[in-house]
């Protein structure tokens, strides 16, 4: 890779040559014959990549698009949504879903911790919810939900399964042909963006449907939204070539790159990859005193939230980091200042991630804190070789 410094946090991540190249490629006219038949390409990419037997959206905009267009596209106004909430991005379905006069009940877990399937079973039997909202890989905390336990749970009640996929798709399993323990029970809405572990430049809002969500989309009168509205976006994503909003070009060659990348190395391998790193990241630096505020046992496969040693000042810790060429993120709300947030996903490599652990520990002894950067290097190839 070109890029002058390790980007390992919670997305952006680290974009490879090719997606570079891919995006400088000539700007075309978006109803280009050319452009079309690549747009098209990216489209049903996405539509392999994700196995939805509806339609998939890949548009312009941020992971909140990503949102909102899953969210006003299935649940009309008066009707009512379950977030389950184990962190920061979580909480933002809260005011999403109020914005569109939608009522919002929340089971909001412990940072760190996972709302339980008996929490969503006893507020599901409390009355009927149009949706549940779960996110699979919070990016304030580093915590994964059990998709294998909360989903049965959800489509027993008949709600629709809405998951946020914006720091799992690509490297976690979100397989909406999966069935849940009966034939009807699957994931109905996946939700992500182009940058995180897919790897691509911040910038596209990539949503999928099965027939459940849009046979719910049918019955919804009006949808308070216009460019969120998929009804004006299902032609152009039949037919690119035909318009409603001009499509980002150079992004779109850069996502099509990306998705090419993602199916070389396979979905299989690439769970298995980023599994692999997440426990190798968080065992090299538990040698140093750090603890991820996740227990292992739920654990998101795509970043770390780490709490530091008694002592290391935050902001020191990353800007001395940072000048060493390795970029991680603060933490949010209560834990700013205590913890770091640092990102193992998409194109990011094993080299990548043992070279940040040991320049960790040179920051660490820098700043007076005793540490052993080779050990911490050891214990981190070690989990790797049994992670892959």
């Amino acid at each position: 890779m070109r890029n002058e410094e390790m980007l390992l946090i919670p997305g952006p991540t680290p974009v490879v040559d090719s997606i570079y190249d891919a995006m400088a490629s000539e700007t075309r006219g978006h109803t280009d014959p050319r452009f079309v038949a690549i747009y098209k390409n990216a489209i049903e990419q996405t539509r392999e990549m994700l196995q939805t037997d509806g339609d998939v959206f890949v548009v312009a905009g941020s992971g909140t698009i990503a949102m909102e267009m899953a969210l006003v596209n299935t649940v009309a106004a008066g009707e009512k949504i379950l977030v389950v909430s184990q962190g920061y991005f979580g909480d933002r379905f809260i005011k999403l879903g109020q914005a569109f006069g939608i009522e919002v009940d929340v089971l909001q877990s412990e940072w760190g911790k996972q709302v339980t399937p008996e929490e969503v079973e006893a507020k599901l039997v409390e009355g009927h919810y149009k949706a549940v909202t779960i996110t699979h890989a919070d990016t304030s905390t580093g915590v994964a939900a059990d998709l294998e336990a909360l989903v049965p749970i959800v489509k027993k009640h008949g709600a629709l399964v809405i998951l946020d996929g914006v720091c799992a798709t690509a490297a976690m399993e979100e397989d909406m042909s999966k069935t849940y323990g009966h034939p009807d029970y699957k994931i109905d809405v996946i939700l992500t963006g182009s940058q995180k572990a897919i790897g691509v430049p911040p910038g596209l809002a990539i949503v999928a449907f099965n027939k459940t969500a849009l046979a719910a989309r049918e019955k919804i009168e009006r949808v308070p939204a216009y460019y969120c509205d998929i009804y004006n976006w299902i032609p152009v994503m039949n037919d690119p070539s035909k318009y409603f909003a001009t499509p980002p070009v150079n992004l779109i060659y850069a996502y099509n790159e990306g998705m090419r990348l993602v199916h070389a190395e396979g979905l299989s391998t690439r769970i298995i990859r980023h599994t692999a790193f997440g426990k190798a990241v968080r065992a090299a630096l538990s040698e140093y005193g750090m603890k991820a505020i996740a227990d292992e046992n739920v654990a998101a496969s795509t970043l770390s939230c780490i709490l530091y040693p008694d002592g290391v000042g935050d902001a020191e810790f990353r800007a001395t980091l940072g000048k060493k060429g390795v970029i991680v993120a603060g933490s949010l709300a209560h834990l700013a200042g205590k913890a770091f947030r640092i990102g193992h996903m998409g194109n990011t490599t094993e080299e990548m991630l043992e070279q940040a652990v040991e320049l960790i520990g040179d920051t660490l002894n820098e700043m007076g804190h005793s540490v052993d950067s080779a050990k911490a290097v050891q214990r981190f190839k070690q989990e790797v070789r049994v992670g892959v």
